[in-house]
Parts: structure tokens; sequence; C-alpha cells
């Protein structure tokens, strides 16, 4: 595979993780290294590794991940933004509740992988021509983490501008995703 084309391919599985990663930035009032570090880390580790498990399941699994791996992305990214949408519009007062921090634990973790199950299906093509995995992952998780700092990054400063309703329409953008996603393979 060239380079290029695997370029390609990791530019085009990061948008999602790019997305997500803004969505992540509205939700933060005061952006730290830490929060770019985890984000940047958790995304781009599971667009890494994601592919090196559908390169390992192989061929006799692909037909499966291919016909639930967007409902399994619809449902995550759905779930994570309503619960973005009715934060933003709770009673609560702003705060630095780090239960309600985008880039620290379960929410991280369900929007790094929701974010990488399309990379898990090229794995499985990767595999299935039975070509080698290891630096077409390296270039995707490190793509994908490189999006997610600008991401995030990006996210903030919008979220600065536009305060609590920021959030509300980082859960829209993650919704939208979702569905994006579920229409795409929908249609084929």
């Amino acid at each position: 595979m060239s380079f290029p084309y695997l370029l390609a391919i990791a530019l085009g599985l990061a948008m999602d993780a790019f997305a997500v990663s803004t969505a992540c930035g509205v939700q933060v009032a005061v952006l730290r290294y830490g929060h770019v570090l985890r984000v940047a880390l958790a995304f781009g580790f599971f667009q890494f590794m994601m592919p090196v498990i559908g390169w390992l399941a192989g061929s006799s699994l692909s037909g499966w991940v291919e016909a639930v791996a967007h409902w399994i992305a619809f449902g995550l990214l759905i779930i994570i933004g309503l619960k973005m949408i009715y934060e933003a519009f709770s009673k609560e007062p702003e705060s630095c509740d780090p239960a309600r921090d985008p880039s620290r634990g379960w929410p991280l973790l369900v929007l790094a992988l929701a974010t990488s199950i399309d990379a898990l299906a090229v794995g499985l093509s990767i595999g299935v021509l039975n070509k080698p995995i290891l630096i077409p992952s390296i270039i995707i998780g490190a793509v994908c983490s490189l999006f997610s700092i600008i991401g995030i990054a990006i996210g903030n400063r919008v979220g600065a501008l536009i305060g609590k309703r920021g959030e509300a329409i980082g859960g829209l953008m993650l919704i939208a995703i979702g569905i994006r996603i579920l229409v795409e393979h929908l249609a084929g």
C-alpha cells in the first residue's frame, strides 16, 4: 500500500475523531494539557488498535463486523450526545466536576471506541488483502491523534465564545455524526 493511499485512509478515519474531539473541547471550561493529552492518546490509541484487531480477526468476522459496526457507533454517539444536551440544560451550576469532563473515564472510552469502529473494518480489509498492518495502524493512530489535538483546541475556543449552549451544540454534533455514520452505511 502506498503512503498517499494510507494517508488518505487515515485522514478519512480521523474526521469523526476530529469532530468528536471538537465537541469535547466545547465541554471543557478551561482547556489544560491533560485534557488534550488524554483525548489525543485515547482516540489515537483506539484508531491504532482497531485496525490491528480487525486484521487479526481476518475474513471470518468481516461480514458480521461490517453488518453491525455502524449500529454500534450510531448508538454510542447518540447516547453520549443526548447526555451532553441534557447536561447543558440541567439546572446545575457551571463547575469543574470531573464526572462531566469528556476527557476522563467512561465518556472518553466510549467516544474513542465509537469513533474507531470504522478503523476495525479497515483492518479487516487489510487482513483480507494479506497486507501488513503495523505501518498502516501507526499512520492511522498518529493522524487521528493530531486531528484530535486540533479538534479539542478549536472546540474549546468555540465553547468559550458561546458558553453553556456550546455543550448542547457539541451533543448535537455527536448525534449528527452518529446519524451520518448510520445513513452512509445504510445507503451503501
